[in-house]
């Protein structure tokens, strides 16, 4: 349960928000959910997968460990990563629509910010409001993170349609072999289909190019390469474990 409102410099003109990333603040996880706008930042870092939502639709995710609650990329310093997902990232903030009337004008997007946050406080950390109530900047970023997921929201379902459409996308059951005795596998999860990509005509590569689609089919499959550093990172806690 969230104690989530509209965001304003009144009510809120003392709020600050700690920064950093701990267990405390929900960040022992071992996937993120990720958006197509973000593609170009996590593929340098994260294997992104595909995992089918209750209603049926695509959703894009980046595995961040093997183990429940594992994020291989977090420790006592914090996230060890160029990027850190936009989910995680944007901390107690979200966007919300105002402003509908009756299906006449086009809701418009505005912060909202969870007042039962474990980052939210009145005493420590980043201020969300200048003294004389402008954006600190601080929120100026959340405000760029948050633009992301909104704008990568609205992108993700077309993606996922061209590339059903194209018969791109393919279940996928990997094997994680840690040592010859230790074995992970990751089911329910789907991915690109490389043959099938590399099958396709000129036309549905041109229309999936002209849509912006091909740059991210390509970006998740060259992003399965990174299963390879988590192995790496889990064998170096294993070690540091005494496995």
């Amino acid at each position: 349960m969230t104690n989530t409102v509209l965001l304003d410099n009144v009510s809120h003109h003392d709020l600050k928000v700690r920064t950093g990333h701990s267990a405390n603040f929900g960040d022992a996880i071992n996937m993120a959910m990720v958006f197509p706008t973000e593609f170009p930042y996590v593929q340098r870092e994260y294997p992104i997968l595909f995992r089918r939502e209750s209603n049926g639709d695509f959703q894009a995710v980046v595995l961040l460990g093997l183990d429940k609650g594992e994020n291989l990329f977090l420790d006592a310093s914090g996230w060890n990563a160029r990027y850190v997902p936009a989910v995680q990232e944007r901390g107690p903030f979200l966007i919300g629509l105002h402003g509908a009337n009756d299906g006449v004008d086009e809701p418009e997007p505005m912060i909202h910010v969870d007042l039962d946050h474990p980052r939210v406080n009145r005493h420590e950390g980043e201020p969300v409001f200048l003294r004389h109530g402008g954006h600190s900047p601080y929120l100026e970023r959340i405000n760029r993170i948050l633009q992301l997921i909104f704008h990568g929201a609205e992108l993700a379902k077309p993606m996922f349609a061209a590339f059903e459409e194209a018969g791109l996308i393919e279940a996928m059951e990997a094997k994680v072999s840690l040592d010859e005795r230790t074995q992970y596998t990751l089911p329910d999860f789907f991915t690109i289909n490389t043959d099938r990509l590399a099958a396709l005509d000129g036309a549905t590569l041109e229309k999936l190019n002209r849509a912006g689609y091909l740059q991210l089919a390509i970006m998740v499959a060259n992003s399965l390469g990174n299963i390879e550093w988590l192995i790496e990172l889990k064998n170096r806690k294993r070690a540091a474990a005494g496995a």
